[in-house]
């Protein structure tokens, strides 16, 4: 293959992929190494022969960077996802109220997937930052598709019960 079908090829899976893959990496290390850790997955993905990987590609693209994302968050030990939400908190407080609204409500299912087993979060992450398929999720965790649906399930509900019983609570505060 020449090297101007590979740089085509991988410029391809950039442009498609480099987002959602940030929005996830994001989500277990943080902003600041999120972006390390993608283009240490592209990177990979350039030594990796296109017939192997293609028919694949999101998945394996996903997986490499949980992988990388792991041994980042592992190796340095990083917290960076509460420091990062913290910062966010104390730097506008002049928001309009439907912002600030909408990034309450974010900071609220944040903390809740926090709470969520390893896999169940990873599942969510995958489905929703991700938008992979059952399948290709079941592919980048090592598990079946079925336990992926039960992963989800799982942990939908236990996000509702969370979220619910923090919005009830914090109604019972207000009153």
């Amino acid at each position: 293959m020449s090297n101007g079908t590979t740089h085509h090829w991988v410029m391809v899976a950039l442009e498609r992929y480099e987002q959602p893959l940030l929005r996830y990496a994001s989500a277990i290390v943080g902003q600041s190494l999120a972006n390390d850790v993608v283009q240490d997955t592209f990177l990979r993905l350039c030594k990796q022969e296109r017939s192997e990987v293609e028919p694949h590609l999101r998945a394996w693209l996903f997986k490499v960077c949980r992988n990388r994302a792991f041994d980042m968050r592992r190796d340095k030990r990083h917290t960076e996802s509460v420091a990062e939400m913290d910062d966010v908190m104390q730097t506008d407080q002049s928001l309009p109220s439907d912002a600030f609204e909408r990034k309450e409500a974010m900071q609220r299912v944040m903390g809740a997937l926090d709470t969520l087993p390893e896999k169940q979060r990873e599942a969510v992450l995958l489905k929703f930052s991700g938008d992979l398929s059952y399948q290709e999720i079941a592919d980048v965790l090592g598990t079946s598709v079925s336990n992926v649906g039960v992963l989800l399930h799982t942990a939908l509900k236990s996000l509702r019960q969370s979220i619910d019983k923090k919005d009830k609570s914090a109604g019972g505060n207000i009153r």
